[in-house]
């Protein structure tokens, strides 16, 4: 008896995996899936028929146990962090925390910058207040048209960039910007010419990159060098070596400003090639109006962007006033303060 007892058992195990197996496997035929489920369902009235109390305990043990199997898994998933915000070291919290920091940072910063756009339109509402942006760029288009043909023209060499390194030519390209977007602000613009300029130069590709909308600025290109562009006796190169300080701001005039950016410092370089063209030269009157003024560094030059340069010149024709034009131009770092500020 008992050894029926196991036999039933077994074969009772063996019916329970079998239809367990069927379960998982689900690609098997038709045919061969009816067979196998017509020969389980035998063996389970069978087993149901037969089956006495030891086997019973067996296959009621044998569900305990695919139960606590189950019921481990679960408990896996419960337990495993499903997110970084679960846990995280000290180290990944010390950064979240220095990221939220930036985060904020930069929040404060924009918010201040358009509080400080805002008090600037609110101090500035009595320009054009009436107009709209596409009024003032046509007033803007319609000065710059005007000073091409009755206003002061300057003329930016650029033929002197073939020894540039990129880093000096994107500096280059940065003061072509700055220096167009004072000359569009201006009430009594220059016409500006972009002289030995040509469009397959490693410069031009700069001011594309660079500078947005660089192909629609209201000015002149060419590759003609200026000294065969004008007449010589209306140029004026403008160089900080020139012995002769500029006195005033001439229509009959066409102002050379060299398109040279040099950190090796190469001196007289503008200089001498207006020699070559005998070409007259001056240089802003810094020494007339400026004296130099002591700094940690001992350090005072003449030396000025492009940029800086037409701020100068611009000023003085608006306002025929040096000293104001000296001051909005050339910086304290420069190593030179007004006379006036001085006494």
């Amino acid at each position: 008896m008992m050894v029926l007892s196991a036999s039933r058992r077994f074969r009772s195990l063996w019916a329970i995996r079998g239809l367990r197996r069927g379960q998982r496997t689900k690609r098997m035929d038709w045919k061969l899936e009816g067979s196998a489920q017509k020969t389980e369902s035998r063996v389970l009235q069978e087993h149901e028929i037969t089956l006495d109390d030891p086997g019973e305990d067996g296959v009621s043990e044998s569900f305990q146990l695919l139960q606590i199997d189950v019921g481990c898994e679960h408990w896996e998933q419960e337990t495993l962090p499903t997110g970084s915000a679960a846990w995280c070291s000290k180290n990944v919290q010390r950064k979240q925390r220095h990221w939220e920091k930036i985060v904020a940072a930069k929040k404060s910063k924009r918010k201040q910058e358009k509080e400080r756009r805002k008090a600037n339109r609110v101090e500035n509402s009595g320009i054009y207040p009436q107009h709209s942006k596409r009024f003032l760029r046509s007033l803007i288009k319609e000065r710059l048209l005007e000073a091409k043909h009755s206003g002061p023209r300057l003329c930016i060499d650029l033929s002197m960039t073939n020894h540039m390194s990129k880093k000096e030519l994107s500096r280059l390209a940065g003061q072509i910007r700055r220096l167009y977007g004072s000359n569009k602000k201006a009430d009594r613009p220059f016409w500006i010419y972009l002289t030995g300029f040509t469009t397959d130069s490693p410069l031009y590709e700069e001011c594309l990159r660079m500078n947005d909308g660089f192909s629609s600025y209201l000015l002149d290109r060419t590759e003609e060098d200026c000294f065969s562009l004008f007449p010589l006796e209306t140029l004026v190169y403008l160089t900080p070596d020139s012995d002769h300080a500029l006195e005033n701001v001439d229509l009959n005039k066409v102002y050379i400003l060299g398109g040279l950016v040099d950190e090796s410092i190469q001196k007289k370089v503008t200089f001498q090639k207006a020699q070559e063209h005998s070409v007259k030269t001056a240089r802003l009157p810094i020494q007339e109006y400026m004296v130099k003024c002591q700094n940690g560094k001992n350090y005072h030059s003449e030396i000025l962007t492009i940029n800086q340069v037409f701020d100068i010149l611009s000023t003085y024709f608006e306002t025929q006033n040096w000293p104001e034009a000296l001051k909005k131009g050339v910086s304290s770092r420069k190593g030179y303060v007004l006379r006036n500020s001085v006494e």
